[in-house]
Parts: C-alpha cells; structure tokens; sequence
C-alpha cells in the first residue's frame, strides 16, 4: 500500500495522463478486483485460503512494478485491470482466513488487530515512500515487489499444516455460491449502505494525494499526514474493536459514517491546503477506527454457514467499485465544481448514509 498513494501522481504528473483518465483506471481496476473476488472467495470455502494467497501475492510481485512501462491510457487501463486481478484473491480469503482462525465472540478483535498491524507496516512504508517516491519510482517499485515477494514467503511459512474451514452447507455450486451474498436481503440493505466507507477510503487514498499536489504540497508532506493517520489506527482500533465488541458490529457504523462525513468537509471548509490535508485526515482516522473492524465483522455476522469467503467476497465486491470510483467521481465534480464540491459532495453523501445505518441497524441484528 506504501506505492498507492503515489501512483496518481506519477501518471498524472510523469506520465503525463488526465486525471480523469488516471481515474477510469483505478476504477478499471476495481471492478476486475471486485468482479473477481465472489469467485476466488467461493473457491476457497471449496479449496482453502492458503494457495490463493499464495499465487495472488506471487503475481502481484511480478505485475506491480510494471506501472513503470505505462505511457498512454490504453497501457494504464490494461495494467490496472490486470493488477486487479491479481489482487483479487487478498482481501475475501484473508478476511475469511482470519474468521476461520478466530474465536466467534473475538471476531472484531481479531480484525481490530489484523488492521493495526496492517497500519504499523503502512506506517513503516508510505511516509519513507514519499521521500523515495522523490528520488525516483524504479527504486519505489522495486522495493514493493520485494514486499510482496516476501508475504508469500511469510503465508508458505506461517500457514503449514491443516487449517480450519467451516463446512460448506447445500449443493449450489460456484456460481451459486458467488451470488449467493447478493440473494441475501440483509446483506444487500447493507451493502447498499455501507459502500460510503470504501469510497470515503478512496477519497483519502487516492484523490487527497492529488489535491494536495495540486495545491502545491510535497509528496514528503502528504506521506507524513497519511502517515500520521495510520499511527492513530493503530494505536486506536484494537482497545476500541474490544471495548464496544460486545455490543455487535452495527451498533456504531452510524457514528462512523458521521465521524467520516465531517472529515471530509473539513478538507472542503479548512484554510490551507496544508491544514486541510492535515485536519481532513487525523478525523477520518476515529471513524476509521470503527468502521476498519465492524463493517467486515459486520458481514461475517450476515454470512451464511460455509459461505463465508464469499460473503467477505461479495463486499469486496462493493468496497471495490466504491473505492475504486472515488477518484473519477471527484475527477468529474471537480472539473466542475471544484475540490471543494467534490469533498463536500462525498460528505453529504456520508452524513445521509450515517442516518440510515443508525435508524436500521437492529434489521440485521439475527
């Protein structure tokens, strides 16, 4: 993840693309993640975790250094669906992986501690990266591929041995069980709310960076305040995950989503491109910290017995297209209304979504 922030950049400032087209792409990629995961998500309630995660993260070693050969926007949108992929396989099987192996009543801390570490490595890797991303992208690129080369050396070490699995429950097939997520009425009322959180993260990820470039910022700066936010993650998610864990996964999504609406106006509303980044991000870090462990602990509560990996698929699904669309939406508003119609656009959205999720929660309460 240390690369992400910065690929915007390249190919709009290196490369030399629109932004707009710069953000088809990310959202071309998205959608072959997302289109892909139900798949690879059932296929590993039938197969297991362990040689998915192994062949995604070999594949995307070899595939994401290749943003180097990109020169055009047919080039980027090929590559981006290509690392789509491959990264297709991560999020549902790990999720799914990490239910497998935790205790029912601890699922949310579990996730909780799995996103803090997740945040301490993002730490560790994005505010060196602006610095590096400074001196050249050759050297940024190879050092994430030695990364993910040496996560398929940690999952072939770690995950020896047999591991649990939920039995599968009826007959329906693959196809059957890929849609299945999505046949589900509660999860479907779910999904449909809680999308504005990936696309919030999209937000934060992929649009910030740029509009902090923009308005003259550095990428040293913009790696150090996103930074900053995953420090506060991580010293945040896992004491909060266990504090309000026994009170469910849906209890505080609405505050979440209120927590992220304010932050993203705070980018729209604050003086200074500096302060903005700087305010926008630490207060999205408390709605991150509830939402990063309740909405996947959320959907594991709404799977159905064995189809846990394609429920964690079919919000993958979700999260990708919303996250994914985050830069070419703003992309589009922007050109019309602005940085700031984009931001707060986004936040008007969220602060609907944080009422219906408050209003609802107990429909999905089993």
């Amino acid at each position: 993840m240390s690369l992400v922030q910065f690929l915007g950049i390249y190919f709009v400032h290196r490369a030399g693309i629109a932004v707009t087209t710069v953000g088809l792409a990310f959202l071309c990629e998205s959608i072959a993640r997302g289109l892909a995961a139900p798949m690879f998500g059932a296929l590993s309630d039938r197969w297991g975790r362990r040689p998915l995660l192994l062949g995604s993260a070999l594949c995307t070693a070899v595939i994401l250094p290749a943003f180097l050969l990109v020169r055009d926007p047919a080039s980027l949108i090929v590559w981006s669906a290509v690392l789509g992929l491959a990264g297709a396989v991560n999020i549902p099987v790990s999720s799914a992986l990490l239910l497998d192996l935790a205790p029912p009543a601890r699922r949310q801390s579990v996730l909780a501690l799995n996103y803090t570490a997740m945040s301490v490595a993002y730490t560790l890797g994005v505010v060196p990266a602006g610095y590096i991303a400074q001196q050249g992208y050759g050297l940024l690129a190879a050092v994430s591929a030695a990364g993910y080369v040496l996560v398929a050396l940690l999952y072939a070490a770690a995950l020896r041995g047999p591991l649990p699995l939920e039995k599968l429950a009826g007959g329906a097939g693959v196809i059957g069980d890929m849609l299945s997520a999505f046949r589900d009425g509660r999860f479907a009322l779910f999904a449909a709310m809680a999308f504005v959180f990936p696309l919030s993260m999209g937000m934060l990820v992929t649009v910030s960076p740029l509009y902090g470039a923009d308005l003259g910022l550095g990428e040293g700066y913009i790696g150090l305040v996103l930074g900053a936010n995953s420090i506060l993650v991580a010293l945040a998610a896992l004491p909060v995950a266990t504090r309000i864990e026994a009170q469910g996964p849906f209890r505080f999504l609405g505050a979440a989503a209120a927590i992220i609406a304010a932050a993203l106006a705070s980018f729209a509303l604050v003086p200074g491109a500096a302060a903005a980044l700087l305010a926008g991000t630490l207060v999205y870090s408390f709605g991150e910290i509830i939402f990063s462990s309740a909405v996947p602990a959320g959907v594991a509560r709404l799977a159905a017995a064995g189809r846990r990996g394609a429920y964690q698929g079919g919000w993958t699904l979700v999260s990708s297209l919303s996250m994914g669309s985050a830069l070419a939406l703003s992309g589009v508003v922007s050109g019309a209304l602005g940085w700031e119609g984009a931001w707060l656009g986004c936040a008007a959205l969220t602060a609907l979504a944080a009422f219906a999720l408050s209003v609802s929660r107990q429909r999905f309460v089993s």
